[in-house]
């Protein structure tokens, strides 16, 4: 491993990551990142585990997919181990996917009719929050090096933050956005009908509790509407 020249790679990456305009972006740039910079990578992905429910985001390959519902399907797998960190581990590296099938029973078996020969995992987390997991898959058994952990260790520090700070900057997006269109309904309704702000708001809350529709959804409704529904 050219650690010096990785090391170049991954500050280009860092710049790179900041400046995607989207959280999906961001994800498919880490993802496509790892099999350009991880010897052996033929394909990633990140996984979302909530409760037993899986989300992948951004696969670069179908295979990623078809593991991870295989995965929430059988309920066990590598990637269940690293989302769940219940045993404190935050990276694995299956090195022969041969060598697992008493470790995961139903999993290995099925991953072996998908061409999968070795794979590593690497829990995205910050210091306030765990992200999901950020997985290598490789059809060659054998193809992933300690180097190679390392390698993904480093490209998953990166990723976290940069996650992290999309989602962020995507919620609070949202939340001005949500905030500018509650006031512009206000207004309307405080034009309309005569309304104190205070009155506008409470008619706002009461016909979203009522109705049961979210508030900023009423507020769009409103705004198009010219008044409430």
């Amino acid at each position: 491993m050219d650690w010096r020249g990785f090391a170049q790679q991954m500050a280009s990456l860092a710049r790179d990551l900041l400046a995607q305009e989207s959280v999906n972006d961001t994800l498919d740039r880490i993802t496509g990142s790892a099999t350009e910079l991880v010897d052996g990578c033929d394909a990633a992905g990140i996984l979302i585990l909530r409760g037993r429910q899986v989300r992948s985001l951004a696969p670069t390959h179908q295979v990623v997919v078809e593991s991870d519902a295989l995965q929430e399907r059988v309920g066990e797998g590598p990637c269940f181990d690293a989302a769940r960190t219940s045993d404190g581990q935050r990276q694995y590296r299956i090195a022969d996917f041969r060598d697992e099938a008493q470790r995961w029973p139903r999993y290995v078996p099925e991953a072996r009719r998908l061409r999968l020969g070795s794979m590593m995992g690497f829990l995205l987390f910050t210091e306030n929050e765990d992200l999901g997991a950020l997985n290598l898959y490789s059809y060659r058994p054998g193809a992933f090096t300690e180097a190679d952990e390392t390698a993904g260790w480093l490209l998953a520090s990166h990723a976290a933050v940069a996650f992290s700070s999309a989602r962020t900057h995507a919620q609070l997006q949202e939340a001005i956005g949500t905030r500018h269109t509650i006031g512009e309904a206000m207004g309307i309704l405080m034009g309309s009908h005569h309304l104190t702000e205070e009155q506008a708001f409470a008619a706002l809350r009461k016909y979203s509790q009522d109705n049961n529709v979210k508030l900023r959804d009423l507020a769009a409704r409103v705004c198009e509407a010219g008044g409430l529904p």
